[in-house]
């Protein structure tokens, strides 16, 4: 298990965090938090290495212009690490957040090596305070659901945390 990040690494998450919530809740975007951050709200201890979340297809593009003093990675199409979707990375006090849209992605399943959809459902979540804000996470099961199929070390990591807590 790693060394929990440090208060003044957690102070610029909290930032970013409340940065792309406001962003979001002054459009009145839908939105969902996953991976790492997610993971954490139901009892993961991992550092973070990101903020990653999804937004319906129909708000992207408004989010990405809001946010474009913040971009880092533009926004396009993408397949990378298990993920195939459009997304764009913002960084904001040298915290990576990636909102991709929900609209088409896919994660690659590695127990039967093939690509899948990632039904990204915004009525599923479960409202948890994290960095100071009470976040719309995705379902811990549909979490657990995804980690598995990508099975990278973070996921495995992340799944057995959040199964140890529950």
């Amino acid at each position: 298990m790693t060394a929990p990040q440090s208060r003044a690494c957690w102070r610029r998450y909290e930032s970013a965090a409340k940065w792309i919530v406001s962003l979001l809740r002054n459009r009145n975007v839908p939105f969902l938090i996953c991976g790492g951050l997610a993971a954490r709200g139901y009892g993961s201890q991992r550092d973070l290495h990101d903020i990653d979340l999804f937004v319906p297809g129909e708000h992207f593009s408004s989010v990405v212009q809001a946010g474009q003093q913040f971009i880092s990675k533009a926004a396009a199409h993408r397949q990378e690490e298990g993920w195939d979707l459009t997304y764009v990375q913002f960084k904001y006090e040298g915290v990576k957040v990636e909102v991709g849209n929900a609209n088409g992605a896919q994660i690659f399943d590695a127990g039967n090596e093939t690509w899948v959809p990632l039904n990204i459902d915004f009525s599923r979540y479960a409202t948890v305070q994290l960095l100071g804000l009470n976040l719309p996470l995705m379902l811990k099961d549909d979490l657990v659901q995804y980690k598995t199929a990508l099975s990278r070390p973070v996921d495995i990591e992340d799944i057995r945390a959040i199964r140890a807590k529950a």
